[in-house]
């Protein structure tokens, strides 16, 4: 029994860590194009509503112990990014988000971190200079369930009219300018 558990935990380990990096915009193969997404999905846009759009009903803590309403993102552009402490990937992106952030006029940021406990997410933050904006302790993975994100990194670009689109796959330092640009009209 316990062998069966051993080789079960070693496939999932190993399904989670091979996901952790798979380029931007491909359905997981190289040259390969993402599935169209069906209506009401996350990465089209949806209709706002005055307490915004629908993926912004939740109620999580930061790693800092404080309540955070995604109904506070509503109206106005904001930019989560999904990232997991021991995600290699996530590491090498950290100063390219940090970097977007401090530069962002008008568009709130907002980590969302999953997969790990609250210590390993607040010594994330620490280590990458990440304190300028604020991050969630997605414990149970929740927000990212929300988004349909299942693998770090990722990226939801929320507009200040309800459109959501969600990048699953890390963004180089250009298109992540680009798209932050996009959203406050810069």
């Amino acid at each position: 029994m316990k062998l069966f558990r051993s080789v079960g935990l070693v496939i999932a380990t190993f399904v989670l860590i091979a996901g952790c990096g798979t380029p931007a915009g491909t359905g997981g193969q190289p040259g390969t194009p993402p599935p169209p997404a069906a209506p009401g999905t996350p990465g089209t846009t949806e209709p706002a509503t005055a307490a915004g759009p629908e993926q912004l009903r939740f109620d999580v803590k930061t790693i800092d112990g404080k309540d955070f309403s995604g109904q506070s993102l509503a109206g106005k552009p904001a930019v989560l990014w999904f990232w997991a402490p021991w995600c290699p990937v996530c590491q090498r992106e950290a100063p390219t988000v940090a970097k977007a952030a401090q530069a962002s006029t008008g568009t709130t940021f907002v980590g969302v971190a999953a997969q790990d406990e609250v210590p390993a997410m607040r010594d994330f933050v620490a280590k990458y200079q990440l304190g300028t904006f604020e991050h969630l302790a997605d414990l149970d993975a929740a927000v990212w369930k929300r988004f349909g994100v299942t693998k770090q990194p990722a990226f939801a670009f929320i507009g200040a009219d309800g459109s959501v689109d969600v990048v699953k796959g890390t963004l180089s330092e250009q298109d992540l300018a680009a798209r932050v640009g996009a959203l406050s009209g810069t």
